[in-house]
């Protein structure tokens, strides 16, 4: 049967039509957004840095005044050298796991001080390390700071020290002691109870 053209026409325009609407569309193409790429990784987080270890009046790190000798050899090792006398009675240890520059005093089996020393690059609770200036301790402290005459060299070089008791001869007393140099410059500091006053050793 023949079918009239304007039948065959109106088909073949419903057909493209309905190809029209199954093709895939380009957004460009059709003015809509761009679709957009997820950021790019940036890694792991970056791990917090962790304070350095500081000397206060009672101690420095897992080091406290007062902890026996079997606490000091676990939290940084036997002693690697001995300054001063008989273990037993009174002396300066290194540690062997102890930063440079740092020793401990033992007294009578018990932990009486800490000293930061030539090349130490620890600090005190203040922020003041070996190197430093008598005066920056000064500015820092303020009148807490009490200042005496070095035992062995002439002015400039004295000790500067604070106390957090009232009673410097009790055996709870913790204090610092910063000694200055003829330079003018801090050549050790010590951190812990009346032992901090020593100027030789263990006397």
């Amino acid at each position: 049967m023949i079918r009239p053209i304007a039948y065959v026409a109106a088909l073949s325009l419903a057909a493209f039509s309905l190809s029209a609407c199954d093709s895939p569309r380009d957004p460009a193409a059709a003015g809509g957004a761009q679709p957009v790429d997820p950021p790019a990784a940036t890694g792991p987080a970056q791990p917090e840095t962790q304070p350095a270890l500081t000397l206060t009046a009672h101690g420095f790190g897992p080091v406290h005044v007062g902890m026996r000798m079997a606490e000091l050899e676990a939290a940084m090792g036997s002693p690697a050298h001995a300054l001063d006398n008989p273990i037993e009675q009174c002396n300066e240890l290194r540690p062997q796991r102890a930063p440079q520059g740092l020793y401990v005093m033992v007294e009578n089996g018990l932990v009486t001080r800490v000293t930061l020393g030539e090349g130490s690059t620890a600090v005190s609770e203040r922020g003041i390390r070996v190197g430093d200036t008598a005066a920056r301790v000064r500015e820092v402290y303020g009148s807490a700071i009490e200042a005496s005459g070095h035992k062995y060299e002439p002015s400039p070089a004295e000790y500067l020290t604070t106390w957090a008791t009232p009673d410097h001869s009790s055996p709870a007393a913790r204090g610092i002691k910063y000694e200055i140099g003829q330079d003018g410059a801090v050549r050790s500091i010590s951190g812990g109870g009346p032992s901090i006053q020593y100027v030789e050793g263990c006397s």
